[in-house]
């Protein structure tokens, strides 16, 4: 809700989307499964763009997924990029669009479609198209609007078109960032942190996230980094994970706010059994405004929403490692 509301807190940086869509190459391979053909097409010479990474491929993430949901029976998913000229803006033909340099990525896929009723109603928080209450195949109604207010509050465009039986096509476009000459230079800090870290490790890790994107999202970056990840998508199956592992747990990772059983429930009832067990909770809410419902000498980590692949497995190592 604060994604579509574009009331979060923006952490931008100037990005090279080639490099960020190649980083979640692997990921999104892995997420649409063996049946899906994945094709990636990368614009030559590919503009800057300034836009919250974790953002943008909390994006991505979220269009694959519902793209896999379209297509049970297989198919082809392509995400592709291209620079938008002021020229080939104005010639979009649509009023929507300020004229302007643009970075398009397309997530194109060959499912089944979106009916024309429906399509002028699928950012908005809480509509799906997908049945209720039948796994794979159900939805909150909230993944599209939280992609339409990221797109938003980058200050880009995102429209979609779609054909029944022939698939959907979503096409996002961020200004293109264009450096000014007195832009500051990065300070020494700044590069250091920049610069290769090994962010492998082992592990047990207990995942607790209710949102499917979010939580396949991290499973699979901690996977590829070493670690042994279980899942859950509740503070229930949670608790009856833990306690089939009879606890034996390096590290909790939980969403904060969860149906039924929240993360701070979930944290009070684990370290019953064990005290030392270490925490990372994964929140969009800020640290007081969950804190409370906990213990006040209680331990934790706390990693604000949208993360990074790099800075999930960062904080990893480093809450697993110290």
């Amino acid at each position: 809700m604060l994604a579509f509301s574009r009331q979060q807190t923006l952490r931008p940086k100037v990005l090279s989307l080639t490099d960020v869509l190649a980083e979640l190459t692997h990921l999104v391979r892995r997420l649409i499964g063996e049946n899906i053909e994945l094709r990636i097409e990368h614009g030559r010479d590919l503009g800057l763009v300034k836009v919250d990474q974790g953002q943008f491929e909390q994006v991505v993430i979220n269009l694959a997924v519902n793209a896999r949901d379209a297509m049970t029976g297989g198919g082809v998913l392509e995400i592709s990029s291209a620079n938008i000229s002021l020229q080939e803006s104005r010639n979009l033909g649509n009023d929507l669009i300020k004229p302007g340099e643009y970075v398009m990525v397309q997530v194109k896929d060959t499912g089944k479609g979106i009916k024309k009723a429906d399509l002028g109603r699928i950012f908005e928080p809480f509509f799906t198209t997908k049945l209720p209450g039948t796994g794979a195949g159900s939805g909150t109604g909230l993944g599209l609007s939280t992609v339409f207010g990221i797109v938003k509050q980058t200050g880009g465009y995102i429209f979609p078109e779609s054909q029944i039986d022939e698939g959907t096509t979503f096409s996002i476009y961020l200004p293109r960032h264009i450096p000014a000459e007195d832009d500051a230079s990065p300070t020494g800090a700044e590069e250091e942190d920049e610069r290769p870290k090994d962010l492998t490790g082992k592990g047990k890790i207990l995942l607790v996230e209710d949102e499917e994107a979010v939580r396949m999202f991290a499973a699979r970056a901690l996977r590829n980094k070493g670690y042994t990840v279980l899942e859950a998508d509740c503070g229930e199956a949670a608790l009856d994970q833990f306690n089939e592992e009879n606890g034996e747990i390096d590290l909790l990772v939980s969403d904060v706010v969860m149906p039924q059983m929240d993360g701070p429930t979930l944290v009070r009832e684990v370290r019953q059994q064990r005290p030392d067990l270490k925490v990372i909770f994964i929140s969009g809410y800020a640290e007081d405004a969950f804190r409370r419902n906990l213990d006040p000498d209680s331990e934790f980590e706390l990693l604000p929403k949208p993360f990074s692949l790099k800075q999930l497995a960062g904080r990893v190592k480093d809450v697993i490692g110290g």
